[in-house]
């Protein structure tokens, strides 16, 4: 999509001066969502990639790799990658699916704010599958995402995916909204909201465990998927003294992930002692795959909130985190 033809469709999405459409790296179109309090998100349309996003002392809370590849076919390494049809490289399609791989379009009917929602910069996307894509995965679909920056500086991202099959014929599919938190030492992160919970174990063949100790703490390799877990997850960083807030709707499972060192340094697009400065935490739906009949339509959300934390006797203030909707 050109520019122009960008613009043509965004009247609804990109009328105001909180949300506005560039050229960002390597020409790709990229949308910037500016919060009143200096609050900025960055969405590429390649993907519908959340590449950005910064809280009003202009400080970055996602990580993007220093040899991220913004080229297509190639994914974004980094940000929040939308990880659809297909979690992992389990079933027939690529490795996460496409939808990260492929150009996302602005919305020209978009759903509508609740009438009390307001001072909020958001903007809508739309992703149908091409010929190709029913190639490779035989489904009609309409994904909409709404990628929102509220006026505390949070940021949500809420997903309707749609059935519009013609043939009668249900689909199934697996979701994952990939993370990546920029932290500043991975040895001085925790993760809180996951203990006593069973998981998947991808380093052992989705091996089924359960998790023992107090809260997630990492000194090697880590990528497990937690089952039934809550609508709000804590990740602590003792050095910048911030907890990202994690809260989800629709989503039950939650992917822990960091490569570590060795697999860091056999990834091309991945810096090799980058490992350190990231962690992701990713709202899925994995175990149970979401099924659709033509013309049902699925919604979920995630919202992320930074927040200044502290430790109480090894854990989160409740004051500044637990507490709360």
């Amino acid at each position: 999509m050109s520019r122009s033809e960008s613009e043509s469709e965004s009247s609804s999405s990109l009328e105001n001066k909180s949300c506005e459409i560039i050229k960002g790296i390597n020409g790709l179109d990229k949308i910037i969502l500016r919060e009143i309090h200096g609050t900025t998100v960055e969405v590429y349309l390649y993907g519908a990639h959340v590449t950005s996003w910064k809280n009003d002392q202009g400080e970055e809370l996602l990580f993007v790799s220093s040899k991220a590849v913004f080229k297509p076919p190639k994914a974004i390494r980094g940000g929040i990658p939308i990880c659809f049809p297909q979690f992992s490289n389990l079933g027939s399609l690529e490795a996460h699916g496409f939808a990260r791989c492929r150009l996302w379009s602005i919305d020209p009917d978009p759903p509508a704010f609740p009438p009390n929602v307001t001072n909020r910069a958001y903007v809508d996307l739309l992703l149908k599958p091409t010929e190709e894509d029913l190639k490779i995965w035989p489904h009609s679909f309409e994904y909409r995402l709404r990628v929102t920056l509220g006026p505390g500086g949070d940021l949500m991202l809420t997903s309707r995916v749609r059935n519009t099959n013609t043939d009668g014929k249900p689909f199934t599919f697996t979701f994952a909204y990939h993370t990546y938190f920029s932290v500043s030492d991975i040895s001085e992160v925790r993760v809180e909201g996951l203990e006593t919970l069973d998981y998947l174990d991808n380093l052992k063949n989705r091996e089924r465990n359960t998790e023992q100790g107090d809260a997630i703490t990492f000194e090697s390799e880590i990528d497990k998927i937690y089952l039934s877990t809550p609508s709000k997850i804590a990740i602590l960083d003792h050095e910048k003294k911030r907890t990202f807030v994690i809260r989800k709707d629709g989503l039950p499972d939650a992917v822990v992930w960091n490569p570590w060192d060795k697999k860091a340094k056999a990834m091309a697009d991945f810096g090799d002692e980058e490992y350190k400065h990231m962690l992701c935490v990713e709202a899925a739906a994995i175990e149970k795959p979401i099924t659709l009949k033509p013309g049902e339509e699925w919604k979920v959300r995630q919202e992320l909130s930074a927040v200044p934390s502290s430790y109480c006797s090894g854990q989160l203030d409740p004051n500044k985190v637990l507490k709360g909707s």
